[in-house]
């Protein structure tokens, strides 16, 4: 009987160890700046998406979240049951990383808060995070403008052209 116990915590350990080692850390990086997502796994970038977050009135929290809650298909109760597929929860005021049907707003500010996605870029994301697990995953939305750094502040031209930096920024990192 002591032999069958000890076997089977053994196991439960072996188990226990395995599952933990094909853990994976997922961070969703939210830029509400430049209205793109970056998602990656293990501190490998994976996919850089574009995104509609909160339109004026309406903003999309900035900080360090961790999602809570997931559903395969939601739909708003606060806005007249608008579809919300493939949602992942990240903040208690119902914030979440959804789908939407409305591509076109893509890249700009558009939605009441939540941060959306195209709905198969949405889909890939939610597996993710399943197989991750929400306990592995943490949400990190910037873009206010105490939140940038100097990079933030060049003008994009500068960084795509690899022009010289204006005098003034060459004090910062």
């Amino acid at each position: 009987m002591g032999l069958r116990i000890l076997a089977f915590v053994a196991m439960a350990f072996l188990l226990a160890a395995s599952t933990a080692a094909e853990a994976k850390l997922v961070i969703i990086s939210i830029n509400k700046v430049s209205q793109k997502m970056t998602v990656s796994v293990d501190g490998n970038r994976e996919y850089v998406w574009p995104v509609s977050t909160g339109t004026a009135g309406y903003t999309t929290p900035s900080g360090k979240f961790r999602p809570f809650r997931m559903e395969k298909e939601h739909f708003s109760e606060e806005w007249d049951d608008a579809p919300m597929p493939h949602s992942i929860f990240f903040t208690p005021k119902g914030h979440a990383i959804h789908g939407s049907y409305y591509v076109n707003s893509l890249g700009r500010r558009a939605s009441h808060g939540c941060v959306r996605l195209a709905p198969d870029n949405a889909a890939k994301l939610f597996a993710l995070v399943q197989k991750a697990g929400m306990q592995n995953t943490t949400v990190i939305v910037k873009g206010g403008f105490f939140e940038l750094g100097p990079a933030d502040l060049e003008p994009p031209s500068f960084r795509k052209l690899k022009l010289k930096r204006p005098k003034w920024l060459e004090n910062f990192n």
